[in-house]
């Protein structure tokens, strides 16, 4: 991992383990100036960081314009959670114009390099019928895909299928077998 990298990824852990404490704007400054330098040079995972930070105004004034700049930067370049996360600014309408349809392709990129929150984006998009038809099948497919890769999300949303017998049998010892593997997770 190059210097810079390191050096971000340091301070955002120590701006994490401070976060309940006073001066902790300082710590995601420092995040936020190393995190923007690496992300300058072309890393997708500091471009996605880069707008978290904006997303969340930590270190920096809250901007989603910005979040969805870095955001789409990062997944333009193959990043997973950039993806995700810009698919999140798509169905919430934040910092671009809300779009559930964008949020499905994006999810979906994210779900098929690998995301498990992506696969269980993905997932409750299907179980809505949010930018695709309403389909309880492909819904509780990429739960459990998420499920598998340990996803909390995905896992109690594939109990909550079982549970009422949407897109699978009902079955309570399987919805409660998925719901007591939720506490593990939590």
């Amino acid at each position: 991992m190059p210097q810079d990298d390191a050096e971000a990824l340091a301070w955002q852990r120590k701006a994490a383990r401070n976060a309940n404490k006073r001066g902790v704007t300082e710590d995601y400054s420092q995040a936020l100036a190393r995190s923007r330098k690496a992300a300058e040079k072309g890393d997708p995972r500091e471009m996605t960081n880069l707008g978290f930070m904006y997303e969340r105004g930590l270190g920096v004034a809250k901007d989603d314009a910005q979040a969805v700049a870095w955001y789409r930067n990062a997944a333009e370049k193959g990043d997973p959670t950039g993806m995700r996360d810009l698919g999140g600014m798509y169905l919430r309408g934040r910092g671009v114009t809300r779009d559930v349809a964008q949020a499905v392709v994006w999810f979906r990129k994210a779900a098929e390099k690998g995301d498990a929150s992506g696969m269980s984006n993905l997932g409750q998009m299907y179980a809505n019928g949010l930018g695709v038809a309403k389909d309880d099948a492909q819904a509780v497919a990429w739960y459990r895909k998420a499920a598998v890769k340990g996803n909390l999300l995905g896992i109690v949303s594939l109990g909550f299928m079982y549970e009422k017998g949407r897109g699978v049998a009902k079955d309570d010892s399987e919805a409660v077998a998925w719901y007591r593997q939720s506490r593990r997770e939590w």
